[in-house]
């Protein structure tokens, strides 16, 4: 008889742990499946039931677990999924987030606690999405995003140094304060200090401090950021920025935890943690030596990579609700959002300068605002918005800024002309906004002969939140 428990597959090349996890599951509501050999893991998903989690070694001969993430995901893309990985492959698990996993344990680790994650990823719905969070003013609930979360909350309990990238408008300052703020040392000190702002001497001062007579205009001692930091995070903005001899100044001290005051003598001691962000390519910087390679290592142990926001359009609506509120208090403007013509335009937009410029066209039209809805008529440097009449059918309806129909100049296009979704008059049975959606979807998905890869970028979501979607609608 079939065992109705679920199962794990649990794939390990080291015999002791399979055999070490199978025994402390013995009495779990949960039967577990050990295998050495990842190639063997993966046949398995084609014989008998599907398991209902798995739980992979990163570091394996033959197939790694990034591989075998892949090839999970490339046949069951909504099966959980565990890495195992090590700190010194935090950026794997990092890229493993990205490819798919649902959560990656770090070793050391207890067996309890492995049991523990195991019995949240089972428990968990399949149609339950990860909520939307918000991390020091960030906000979105997009893969691309909830990879920054996963982050910051699996390092919440270590002092690593964290190098955080990402284009200018991303929220690097908010990734950093976050990762301060939500980690265990939070009621420690956070110091900022923008270093694309500051030059060489006066940096320097300002880093490390001075004695009294050092140079002058010293007329007495002054301790520098990096002492206000210890014991908490020093956040260092634009690092990029900064010369080759204070690059060489940085090294000794992220190295030795020791700072020496400009015209002393006498090292001081120092418990600072590092975060440092950068819109500029560091790694390419060192490669082309601008920047210090051991410098760029010492700093670079957990790499947040800030996405740009036409990786996560699907945050826009959000976004743009989140915005439009915040103005309206700060301006005393009756503002309930935009209409949908504008909701499609915001949507459609490549956003250079990523959740800043958003949140500055926002505030632009709210303090200019004249009527409760508000009305985009072009983009920077786009050409004029048509009216809606032209492109798409008008829900009864007024959406605001909740509206996630429209995404991409593709998805317009593949709507143009079209006075029904689903061979019915948008107007005539007046659907709600999920309904008009899950129409929306499944018409494009038809028209793209049900190629999601294709369907997820005309609709300007990736292809896991149209998993999700589709999912939700029972169309799997």
């Amino acid at each position: 008889m079939t065992s109705s428990k679920p199962t794990v597959l649990f794939v390990d090349d080291d015999p002791r742990s399979g055999e070490l996890f199978a025994r402390f599951a013995r009495r779990e509501p949960f039967a577990v499946e050990v295998f050495r050999d990842p190639r063997q893991a993966l046949a398995r998903l084609g014989q008998g039931p599907a398991p209902s989690l798995v739980i992979s070694d990163l570091k394996m001969p033959g197939m790694n677990g990034i591989e075998l993430l892949q090839a999970v995901r490339a046949r069951h893309p909504r099966l959980p999924f565990i890495l195992i990985t090590g700190y010194s492959t935090m950026d794997d698990a990092i890229e493993a987030l990205r490819l798919g996993a649902t959560d990656f344990i770090k070793k050391p680790f207890e067996m309890d606690e492995l049991l523990e994650l195991t019995r949240e990823q089972l428990e968990r719905s399949p149609r339950q999405g990860r909520p939307a969070r918000r991390y020091g003013g960030m906000l979105g609930d997009s893969a691309a995003i909830q990879v920054v979360y996963k982050v910051i909350e699996k390092i919440h309990d270590v002092r690593v140094n964290v190098m955080i990238e990402g284009e200018s408008g991303t929220g690097k300052e908010l990734a950093a304060r976050a990762v301060h703020e939500l980690s265990d040392f939070a009621d420690k000190p956070y110091v900022v200090i923008d270093c694309g702002a500051i030059t060489g001497s006066l940096l320097e001062s300002e880093l490390f401090g001075h004695e009294k007579g050092a140079f002058t205009g010293a007329h007495q001692t002054k301790r520098g950021l990096l002492e206000m930091a210890s014991g908490g995070t020093l956040f260092l903005d634009e690092i990029g920025n900064i010369s080759d001899a204070m690059q060489t100044k940085l090294l000794r001290v992220v190295q030795e935890q020791q700072v020496t005051r400009v015209g002393g003598v006498q090292p001081i001691d120092i418990d600072v943690r590092f975060v440092v962000a950068s819109n500029r390519d560091l790694a390419q910087m060192v490669e082309e030596g601008q920047f210090r390679h051991d410098l760029y290592h010492r700093l670079n142990v957990v790499k947040l990579r800030m996405p740009p926001l036409r990786e996560r359009r699907e945050d826009i609506p959000d976004l743009v609700r989140h915005f439009v509120r915040e103005f309206a208090e700060r301006y005393h403007r009756d503002v309930e959002g935009f209409d949908e013509a504008s909701m499609a335009l915001l949507m459609a937009y490549d956003w250079p300068g990523n959740v800043r410029e958003l949140k500055n066209l926002i505030e632009r039209h709210v303090a200019l605002a004249e009527q409760p809805v508000l009305h985009i008529d072009r983009m920077p440097g786009g050409s004029p918005l048509r009216p809606l009449a032209e492109s798409t059918p008008r829900p009864a309806a007024a959406s605001l800024a909740t509206q996630r129909v429209h995404a991409t100049p593709d998805a317009l296009a593949g709507a143009r002309g079209a006075e029904a979704l689903d061979e019915a008059p948008i107007d005539a049975d007046h659907p709600t906004l999920e309904e008009l959606e899950r129409r929306y979807i499944l018409k494009t998905l038809r028209r793209l002969d049900g190629n999601r890869e294709q369907t997820a970028r005309a609709l300007g979501i990736n292809k896991s939140t149209l998993w999700r979607k589709l999912q939700t609608f029972g169309e799997e």
